[in-house]
């Protein structure tokens, strides 16, 4: 069975058909620029035409970066304040003519890895933590979700965790991967004494250079990067539609987790 997953970000909004028996995607993801200023009604009109290019008509799972309960999103990290409060599932669903569910960004990617990539199999406490343009997490416990933990706003030294430590503060502050190591290292540092963790899996873009860095980190946690990579995003979004397969609406998918 196929399901169209789509990861909408701040920086971008990509998508693909994702084959949900085995995590692959079904054919190549297709993606589009967010547009300037990350308001609502053009980055769902983008999300129309990512569904119009697989000429879709069946479920379809939003990944979004911020808080969703119940299709409604709750807070807008890097993306218009204007999203707070929207019914998003539904302006999707409207849109597209699809049975739409929404959920957390980071969320969507640690369902996919727990499924099929870094987590699969793993007990106890599991964190993923996506670094990229901001810092997502997501906590799994013996494979079940604790849903919209946002710890990438923990404040770490008086500031907001990702504007210190995401991939985007390293770029933006022409950091070397040493010096911003240090600072992810205090954010790991933090998480470990708040959870206990028994596993990190890093993911996001910036996971992908993680040679560069692991050796500065500094903590007892075992750490492992993503194995699903870009996909991962679009692949737990996909995810998160499954129960729509099944007849659920949106809501109901959302009470029965």
């Amino acid at each position: 069975m196929e399901i169209l997953g789509i990861d909408i970000g701040g920086s971008a909004i990509k998508g693909a058909p994702v084959v949900i028996e085995t995590g692959e995607l079904a054919t190549p993801r297709f993606r589009l620029p967010t547009p300037e200023g990350g308001k609502p009604i053009p980055m769902i009109d983008l999300i129309g035409e990512i569904a119009q290019n697989f000429q879709w008509s069946g479920p379809i799972g939003c990944g979004y970066p911020g808080v969703v309960r119940n299709g409604v999103t709750l807070s807008a990290a890097n993306v218009s304040k204007k999203w707070v409060g929207l019914e998003a599932a539904r302006l999707i669903s409207e849109k597209t003519g699809c049975p739409t569910r929404v959920i957390n960004d980071a969320d969507a990617a640690g369902m996919a890895e727990m499924r099929y990539g870094a987590g699969r199999g793993r007990k106890g406490v599991v964190f993923i933590v996506t670094i990229g343009t901001g810092l997502g997490t997501a906590i799994f416990s013996d494979g079940y979700l604790l849903p919209n933990t946002e710890l990438g706003h923990m404040e770490v030294g008086g500031e907001d965790a990702e504007w210190r430590a995401s991939d985007a503060a390293r770029k933006r502050e022409k950091l070397s991967w040493k010096e911003w190591a240090v600072r992810f290292n205090r954010y790991l540092n933090w998480l470990e004494k708040l959870f206990s963790p028994d596993l990190f899996i890093l993911g996001g873009g910036g996971s992908h250079r993680y040679n560069e860095f692991s050796q500065y980190l500094k903590v007892s946690t075992e750490i492992v990067t993503a194995q699903l990579l870009n996909d991962a995003g679009i692949v737990g979004a996909a995810l998160a539609g499954l129960p729509l397969l099944e007849g659920a609406t949106e809501r109901q998918a959302d009470q029965a987790g």
